[in-house]
């Protein structure tokens, strides 16, 4: 590791060896980087070149700044970590990425998300992930790679054996290379956390869903598993857990933004009855109502002591079920976090709820409602605390002060497994 970085001075040179301008942002990013003592004597450091950061000017990052970056950065052991979200780079800027993958032995976490890479860009950072051994977390979101794009990454999870977190999220996948990152999976022993949220589906057969459930039954060592607006039912819910009655690795099931009813439900409850793993379950924005409320909140007061978060957001529960689950959490001292907002409050729901916070049991930070009165009656107010609260935006200066206001990174901390 080096003792004195002076990575901005290798950045002034690189621009002036390729006839590149400067680009002020990077520039800046760097003379911080090298201030900062700490540099010395730590595992690494992160550079944070995000195009969506506002406390500073940002000219955002192009292929050309990317190529000057990569070429300050492939021989440079002490950069670990590189955020380069919501910049302007193409599948030309992957080509210099895939280029750092391939010569930088250091890099381990890799933001890439909301750029302008596609198909063609996919393929050059997944062929390069073939014979990369380092990298461990790779965010590919909201980058449009399509089903092509997805089935690179397919055959790279087929190959790979260091990648643990990967983020295909938001991506414009298919049906095809859903069912070929499940079957890479199947056989896949690194992987612990997979993002597929909203791919494009046409068929009403639930076909991934079928897939993703027999990878389940076989895999033993993925922890965390996000299939948020997969178009599923309760059909895809029975099949999932059908799956999950053998597999003893899952602790955080996201199945928001979906299809489910209380019918659905009422197989999840029947899983939690019985299962030993899951710690962290996502059904916000589905239709469960008061009953799949009630088939929920029966297996957590009886039976599960496994289970630490739950959200119920936005799923047409009314004030008997909302009493049920807070009633569940009155004998389940193990369930911590509760997301309930978006349901139909009564004031014996509020009421509930309220008693919960003011009694200690269900801390301020580990709910998304706050109690409140007016005239004698109590109300319940939004707070801005979620399972997923940084999943698109990080604070720009600093560390996520209080994880327990987002509960899978208080949770599911993947790399502990």
């Amino acid at each position: 590791m080096s003792v004195h970085p002076d990575l901005h001075q290798h950045y002034v040179r690189a621009c002036q060896k390729l006839g590149q301008p400067e680009n002020p942002f990077i520039a800046h990013v760097l003379q911080e980087a090298d201030k900062n003592d700490k540099i010395r004597w730590t595992k690494g450091i992160t550079l944070k070149i995000a195009g969506s950061n506002h406390l500073v000017p940002v000219q955002r990052v192009t292929d050309d700044d990317l190529q000057v970056l990569a070429s300050v950065l492939c021989n440079t052991g002490f950069v670990t970590g590189l955020d380069l979200r919501c910049n302007v780079l193409t599948d030309a800027g992957a080509k210099h990425m895939a280029t750092l993958l391939q010569e930088n032995s250091a890099l381990r976490d890799l933001n890439l998300m909301f750029n302008d890479i596609g198909t063609s860009g996919a393929e050059l950072i997944a062929r390069a992930l073939h014979r990369n051994e380092t990298l461990v977390y790779l965010r590919m979101t909201g980058n449009k790679i399509g089903n092509k794009g997805g089935m690179f990454f397919a055959s790279m999870l087929q190959i790979n054996s260091t990648l643990e977190k990967l983020d295909l999220g938001d991506c414009d996948m298919g049906t095809q290379c859903l069912i070929a990152i499940a079957t890479a999976l199947t056989q896949n022993k690194s992987v612990k956390a997979i993002n597929l949220n909203r791919p494009l589906l046409y068929s009403q057969e639930e076909e991934t869903t079928v897939h993703v459930a027999l990878m389940l039954k076989k895999n033993s060592s993925l922890v965390e598993l996000h299939l948020c607006k997969h178009e599923m039912k309760n059909f895809g819910v029975e099949r999932l857990c059908e799956a999950l009655y053998e597999n003893s690795s899952l602790r955080y099931l996201d199945l928001s933004c979906n299809k489910i009813t209380c019918d659905g439900v009422k197989f999840l409850g029947e899983l939690l009855k019985r299962n030993q793993t899951l710690e962290i379950l996502d059904l916000s924005a589905n239709r469960i109502e008061d009953d799949g409320a009630i088939y929920l909140s029966e297996a957590l007061a009886l039976y599960n002591r496994i289970l630490q978060a739950l959200s119920v957001v936005s799923n047409n529960i009314s004030g008997k079920g909302l009493v049920a689950l807070s009633d569940a959490m009155k004998t389940n001292m193990d369930l911590s976090y509760i997301y309930i907002w978006g349901n139909k409050f009564d004031e014996a729901a509020c009421m509930a709820f309220s008693e919960l916070i003011q009694t200690g049991r269900l801390k301020p930070n580990c709910t998304d409602v706050e109690p409140y009165e007016v005239d004698g009656h109590v109300h319940l107010a939004e707070l801005s605390h979620g399972l997923k609260k940084h999943y698109y935006w990080t604070p720009s200066c600093g560390e996520v002060t209080n994880k327990d206001a987002n509960a899978s990174l208080a949770l599911a901390a993947v790399s502990e497994y």
